[in-house]
Order: structure tokens, then sequence, then C-alpha cells
């Protein structure tokens, strides 16, 4: 009897004590650090399309357009018959190189072959996948496209470092 009293009091002593939560191991990261991290993503961006923009300036014998998706392009070869461009699920083939802003080949049209891919479906390079909308069959267009657009911060892993902004001429062969 004296134990089951000495139980319950205990029992009632220790159960009203006020619960306190855990607090995390980790504790959340600081948003300054995303909002640092994205202005500087911004600075980068400017600087990369200020230069761009000083390339399509000193090539003054070519005419440049400027996509809504953040890359340029160019006409070496404009079709102006009213011809299909593709659409979302065609497959069309092309040929394509790439090159730095400086023209000096990193990929070269022999080494890249003729590619198939669908409008959509498939993954290839961001500015392309929106360039390529663009073309009609026998077009040949050479793109400007900054590096958000194209390899990003990681590049390709081989020869496209980091934030590296390209070039990429390319011909359409075929719509299906």
């Amino acid at each position: 009897m004296k134990h089951s009293f000495l139980f319950f009091l205990m029992l009632i002593c220790f159960s009203c004590s006020k619960i306190e939560p855990r607090k995390p191991i980790n504790p959340k990261p600081s948003t300054t650090l995303y909002f640092e991290a994205m202005q500087q993503n911004k600075i980068l961006n400017r600087q990369e399309d200020d230069k761009i923009l000083q390339i399509i300036k000193n090539d003054s014998l070519s005419t440049y357009y400027q996509s809504s998706n953040g890359f340029w392009y160019k006409y070496i070869n404009k079709i102006k018959e009213d011809l299909p461009t593709p659409n979302k699920g065609n497959e069309v083939t092309f040929e394509y190189n790439i090159t730095d802003l400086r023209d000096s080949i990193i990929y070269s049209k022999q080494e890249l072959g003729i590619k198939t891919y669908a409008i959509d479906k498939q993954d290839i390079i961001s500015g392309l996948q929106k360039g390529i909308k663009l073309m009609k069959i026998g077009e040949t267009i050479t793109f400007v496209i900054p590096s958000y657009s194209a390899f990003g911060i990681a590049g390709d892993g081989k020869k496209i470092g980091i934030n590296q902004s390209i070039k990429s001429t390319v011909t359409l062969i075929n719509i299906k």
C-alpha cells in the first residue's frame, strides 16, 4: 500500500511537468543566403548579356533578333516561302555545331552528327529547344545562347565550362 501511494504520488508530480518540444538538429537556412545568391545570379546574367550584346554590336554585317526566351539569333539561310515550323510532338531532324562566343569550335557538326528530336518531349539545350520551333525546313540559323539557357552553372562536364555562353549554328533538315 505504501509503495502504491508513493508510485501514484510520483506519477502525479512528473506527469504535470511542462513538455518542451525538441528543436531541429539542422535549423532552416536563412533566406538571406538565398537572396544573396539570387542577386549574384542577376549580376552574372547581366554581365553575360552585356558581353553577348557587345559581340552582336561588333558583327555589324548581320541582323540579330532577340527572342523572348532569352537568346539571340541571326539567319544564315532564310526560307521566304510560307512553310510550317515545328510544333509540340513533331519529330525534327537537324544538324548543328557549338562554338564559343569567339567562334572557336567546341563541338563540330561532324562530332555531333545528325540529330533527331521530338519537340517538347525530349531534353536538349533549352535555347535550342525554343529556337528550333522558329525554323522552317532548309533554314540555317546561328543562335547566341547565354549560359542560363545552355549548360548553366554545371557546364557539360567535358568541353563547355561553367557559366559559358555559346553559339550554335543549326540547319533544320526535316519535320515529321
